[in-house]
């Protein structure tokens, strides 16, 4: 029942990534059954081709997250972060309250030791056909530097894993190139990351430098990342409105992508956007798919345990 255009939109997209997976897999969906008997007799689908699990609880898109996960036990994201937790499921995705998907997470799965909060991506386009992930883009809007220290810990092991990116630049967005210019919360995390063993630190890099060929990832705040994913969206939306169309703008589309894994928990959890449409909702599921088997968790605990070392040394 996640997302603007649940259910039917959710399990349209459902349908389309059967033909993307290979038959040993399976696709849940968890949610009210009643409601999702309906709608895949709607779209013309065999029920048999999913397991359904009964959820008849829904958290909406405003309601408070912690709120909501211990007042509805038997919603959608709570019932699937149960199944996750005890194995019954590989990866949990959802398009609903992306607030909610973060607190099911820290309280079933927990963060991975030595995380202090996991975080959210965007995949960003750039210019010259090659791709960038910024990070956070709204899950924690005012972190501490060591916060965004490892944010380039958890984007550099991203990239190399999921995207197949050999030795990452990571950078930090800032309003100068210049090691003092900026924030308090920027010139901190600058000294953290300027002598760094983790990942491969390529300094502060400006706005306008985004879409250019200047790193892989692009570290920021949430709040920050946050107005830069609206805006290119809303960039997105502009130029498609005004019959603006070619191979480039298409990748600025964000149903390509599908969602964003929940960086730093102990399990395959991808956050969806809440307008996905059934194509986003399809590139979700491949998306959990390639987590899930990438082992990107299991990655980013072995960094982390390699940071540790580096920090004894």
């Amino acid at each position: 029942m996640g997302g603007d255009f649940a259910p039917d939109a959710t399990i349209s997209g459902a349908y389309k990534a059967l033909t993307e997976i290979s038959p040993n897999d399976r696709i849940v969906m968890i949610g009210p059954q009643q409601v999702i008997m309906d709608s895949v007799k709607k779209i013309g689908c065999n029920p048999d081709h999913f397991d359904i699990v009964d959820a008849p609880e829904v958290i909406g898109m405003s309601e408070h997250p912690t709120r909501a996960i211990m007042q509805k036990p038997k919603s959608g994201i709570a019932v699937g972060f149960h199944l996750l937790k005890h194995g019954q499921i590989d990866a949990f995705a959802s398009a609903g309250n992306s607030g909610a998907m973060v607190v099911g997470s820290i309280y079933s799965v927990n963060t991975i030791q030595g995380i202090i909060r996991p975080c959210t991506s965007v995949i960003i386009p750039k210019e010259n056909g090659s791709l960038g992930i910024l990070l956070d883009v709204g899950t924690i809007p005012d972190p501490k530097p060591d916060v965004m220290y490892q944010f380039g810990i958890l984007g550099s092991i991203y990239a190399h894993y999921i995207y197949k990116i050999e030795n990452p630049r990571v950078a930090l967005l800032n309003l100068g190139h210049e090691a003092e210019k900026g924030s308090l919360l920027c010139q901190s995390a600058y000294q953290l990351m300027k002598d760094t063993k983790d990942f491969n630190f390529v300094g502060n890099i400006e706005g306008r430098d985004i879409l250019k060929d200047k790193a892989e990832v692009i570290v920021c705040d949430g709040f920050t990342g946050n107005v830069v994913l609206k805006l290119m969206e809303s960039v997105y939306r502009m130029l498609v409105k005004r019959g603006f169309h070619d191979e480039y703008i298409d990748r600025m589309n964000y149903e390509n992508y599908g969602g964003t894994p929940l960086l730093g928990v102990n399990a395959s959890v991808i956050v969806g956007h809440g307008i996905s449409n059934s194509t986003a909702i399809k590139n979700m599921i491949i998306l959990s798919k390639e987590v899930y088997e990438a082992e990107l968790s299991k990655k980013i605990q072995q960094a982390l345990i390699k940071h540790s070392l580096n920090q004894k040394e």
